[in-house]
Order: structure tokens, then sequence, then C-alpha cells
């Protein structure tokens, strides 16, 4: 399993944006080079074909633009990951979550059966490889996202477990899939945060809201009958979720219920993989809180049941949001760079920043620009502890070569840059410490500086009658858009050759051939 999910509600950020993000992970032993891409309506498919399930299936005629961030080699398929349509709508898929054998047994996923003994193909159902492209481009809203994927799941089925997040203007949703086709939903608190490893997380469902009016808990039609038929209650006496529904039962289950103990997994790889991400994004982020931090702390790094929102302890921003994804559980005895502990406690847990992370997209929507230039997703590629995220407005209609990732190794390219980077200063951790701290910091702060100027360069054209900031397909604000993503990656650029130089010296520095005349 891969990925760590933060979510951001908008009464929780410094500027009232609602941020998703999300670190893509690849699986043990690889890493996948990314691109970002603009996809045009027609260059959407009307039919799609998933290459893992080979399943096949027809799609509306009628796309919005969009970008995202697929795979650079497309033999596995597109996996777009993470991405912004041209209603300021965001999306990121997924994060893989566990369940346990009660669910499966009650709901098998849905896999691909190759033809066999005189029996047909049969395909599997949808996965990680296909939301972005199959959902993104048909929703208007966050609530619409979760909308559009549940009915997928129900018709189609999935052959995975995942957590996939929506935000716009307004609203973030999170939706989980439970089995091959059953599926939950939550709305982020407005003034909450969301820290979200690799296992089914959503605490509370509110059955009589998720298939009532639906303000803050979406599910599949049949879930409380399907829960009963299967046995899948495990409600002790009093829930304690909510007291005034005691008793009170919704289709055979309780009216209110935790189904991250129905429908979860609880074992030694939670512990030592998902838990402690967690608590670690909790802890920083509550740093004051006595449930996270001292000798008496309610809750630790093996906790079964943190929280799955929190209201912060300060309002967050984007680079607080990149900052924890690429933590390593900083100043811990368990951070594998630090001084602290033991050599068994350095390594004992899985990372947030971990080297195998191939993207992270912080997919922001900001209420107080106008609908042409509301929407930046900051795009990071490589491993966290050593790159940075570029802020590029989302609706344009190409993008900046340097974020094109070609399949050979080469130094113009965004992601290879930050892959040879990582892997030159992680042996000298400490002695590039100070050099990509001042990068980081350098880029993202340049990274506000073009929003804050462009978005002044966009109101100006507009007074002037030269743009129209309500309309998504205003050439001209367009224009000025991509040349801001363009000046801001050159920049960039510029900043990850200096710093590929730096590394690339210290690195050199320690070779075990290393031998001078002035030794001896």
């Amino acid at each position: 399993m891969a990925c760590t999910t933060l979510l951001v509600g908008r009464l929780a950020t410094n500027d009232g944006s609602t941020l998703i993000a999300r670190n893509e992970d690849c699986e043990n032993g690889t890493f996948n080079a990314k691109s970002m891409v603009a996809v045009e309506p027609a260059d959407q498919p009307r039919t799609y074909t998933g290459v893992n399930s080979h399943l096949t299936m027809p799609l509306p005629d009628d796309p919005l633009r969009y970008v995202c961030v697929p795979n650079t080699d497309r033999t596995e398929g597109v996996w777009g990951e993470a991405g912004i349509n041209a209603a300021n709508v965001t999306m990121t898929a997924t994060e893989t979550i566990s369940t346990n054998a009660r669910v499966l047994g009650a709901d098998p996923l849905v896999t691909y059966q190759p033809a066999k003994d005189g029996k047909p193909e049969r395909p599997g159902g949808i996965g990680e490889e296909d939301l972005v492209t199959i959902v993104l481009p048909y929703i208007r809203s966050a609530k619409e996202g979760v909308q559009r994927m549940g009915q997928l799941l129900e018709q189609y089925g999935t052959y995975e477990m995942n957590g996939v997040a929506f935000g716009d203007e307004k609203d973030i949703w999170y939706i989980e899939t439970i089995g091959g086709h059953h599926w939950i939903a939550r709305r982020v608190p407005d003034d909450c945060y969301v820290p979200q490893p690799n296992r089914q997380g959503i605490d509370k469902l509110d059955l009589r809201d998720a298939l009532g009016a639906q303000r803050d808990y979406m599910c599949s039609a049949d879930l409380p009958e399907w829960m009963a038929a299967n046995h899948l209650d495990v409600t002790m006496g009093r829930s304690g979720v909510v007291e005034e529904a005691e008793g009170e039962l919704v289709g055979g289950v309780p009216a209110v219920f935790n189904p991250r103990e129905a429908f979860s997994s609880f074992t030694w790889l939670d512990i030592v993989y998902n838990n402690p991400r967690a608590w670690y994004m909790a802890s920083v982020l509550n740093r004051r809180s006595a449930d996270f931090i001292g000798p008496d702390a309610t809750f630790g790094p093996e906790s079964f049941d943190i929280p799955w929102c929190l209201v912060p302890d300060a309002k967050l921003s984007v680079m607080d949001v990149k900052n924890v994804l690429s933590s390593t559980y900083d100043g811990t005895i368990y951070d594998p760079y630090g001084l602290q502990g033991t050599d068994e406690s350095r390594n004992r847990f899985r990372d947030i920043g971990i080297n195998r992370t191939c993207e992270c997209c912080i997919l922001q929507v900001r209420p107080y620009a106008p609908a042409a230039c509301r929407s930046v997703q900051w795009t990071a590629f490589g491993s966290g502890p050593f790159n940075t995220a570029i802020a590029l407005y989302a609706n344009v209609k190409a993008v900046p070569a340097y974020l094109d990732t070609p399949e050979k190794v080469r130094t113009d390219s965004f992601y290879w840059t930050n892959r040879l980077v990582a892997a030159l200063a992680d042996p000298e951790y400490f002695e590039n410490f100070e050099a990509l701290s001042s990068y980081q910091q350098q880029t993202l702060a340049a990274g506000y500086a073009s929003l804050r100027e462009t978005d002044a360069a966009l109101e100006q054209l507009a007074k002037e009658g030269k743009a129209d900031l309500s309309a998504m397909d205003d050439a001209a604000a367009i224009k000025v858009m991509e040349e801001a993503n363009q000046a801001l990656c050159d920049l960039v650029q510029e900043a990850n050759n200096d710093l590929l130089a730096t590394t690339l010296f210290n690195r050199s520095l320690a070779m075990r051939n290393a031998f001078g005349s002035n030794d001896h």
C-alpha cells in the first residue's frame, strides 16, 4: 500500500481556500516517472478501457478541460492521480486503504478473470488507474464527484480498496470504497483537517443524513441492509458517537456508528505502517494538545483510534501541507535522518516523506480569486524532503515542458532532477540540509509571489476590458497564466540545477576512493 492524504477545510486555512493533497507513493521497489498535462475536451476519450481491469465503459460526451499528473509511461494505464477541471473542482485519487475479511467476504472485490477452460474473460471493476479520467472531467462540485464515483462503484464495482477526495470553493468530500460495490463518504468539517494514511479512516457515519439530506454524509443506498444481513455491525452497547441517536436503528443497524470499527483493519501492519503517520501529522498540527503531546498523551504512534478529523492549533497554508507531507517524523526518535533514539527506533515506522513518492500535488481552490484563476495545482515530483512544489495555475491549455517528463533520465526534467538530488543528498543529509532548506524556501516563496503578481496583472487586464475573468475560456487570461507558469518553471529549473550541483559536490567529497596528497 502507498500514499498519504491531508485535507484542510476552508475555515482551517489561512486564506479561506480548500486544500486537498496527497503523496502518490509507488509500490515498494518501483519509481514511476510522472508528468503534468492539460487535457482538452476533444482529447478526452468517449469510450474508456482500463489496462488492468480490461473493463470498457462509455463516457459522457460533454467533458470539461482539466489538468492532471499521469504516468509518463502509459503501458499500465493513465494513472491521472490528481487534477483540477474547468469548473474549479479538484480531485486526488487514490489513497489505498485497508479493510478486513468480514467486508471482503460480504462483498468481494471485482477482479479481472482471464478466459480459461472455455469460460469467457471477466473484466474487473474500476480502480486507481482509471478514476481521474472517468470522474474529474464530468463533475461541477465536490459533492457531484462523490455521486458520480458512487454510481460507478455500484455499476462496475472495484478491484481494490480506495479513498478519494474532491474539493471545490466551499466543500471537501472524502469517499471510501467498502468491499466491491459499497461506499461511504463524509464532508470534511470546514474548520478541520484530515490526516489520512493507508487505512479505512472515516470514524463516524450518520445514516439518517447519508440516506436523507446528505449534508455531511453519503453512502450506497443499501448499506445498512447489507451490513445487517452480513452481521457487520460491531457496536457494543453505547456507541459514544452521538448520544441522541442511541437505540435508533436504520435498516437494522445503529443510525450513527463508527465505520472504522466495522470496515477497517486492526493489524500489526497498521501499527508500523499507518497509525504512526496519522499520529505524527496530528502531533505537528496540534502541537499544543495534550491529546498528542507529552508523556501522558491520549494518542501515540500506535493508536488505532486517532480521530479522522481535527481542528488545528493554527490556520494552515500550502506551505504547512507541503512540510507535513514531506516529513520523516522530524524531531522524534523515529526520524531516519535524526540523531535521537536508536537504529531500531529510527527505522521502526513507515515515513510520510518516503523515498518512493513520485508526486505530491496540493490542490488549492481560492474563493477570493475570480473563476478563471481560482484554482492552483502546487506540483512536486520526487521524494518530499528533497523537492519543492511549483504553484501552477490550473485553468490553462498547455503545461511547461519542464513538467513533461521523458522516460529516460535527463537533467532538464523537473522529475528526474529531483530524483537525482534526493539520491545524492540522502547519504550526506546534514551536509545538504542548509542547501535543501534554502532551495525549498526560495522556490515556495517564488510560487506565492507568482500568484500575487499574476493575480494583480489579471485584475488590471480585466479593468482595462481586455479579459473576462468570469469566463474559464478567456484567451487573454489563459495566456497570462500560461506565461506565469512558464516563468516560475524557469526559475525553479535554475534553482534545481544549482541544488543538483551542490549535492553532487558534497557526495563527491564523500566518495570512498577519496585521497589527497595532504592527507598524510
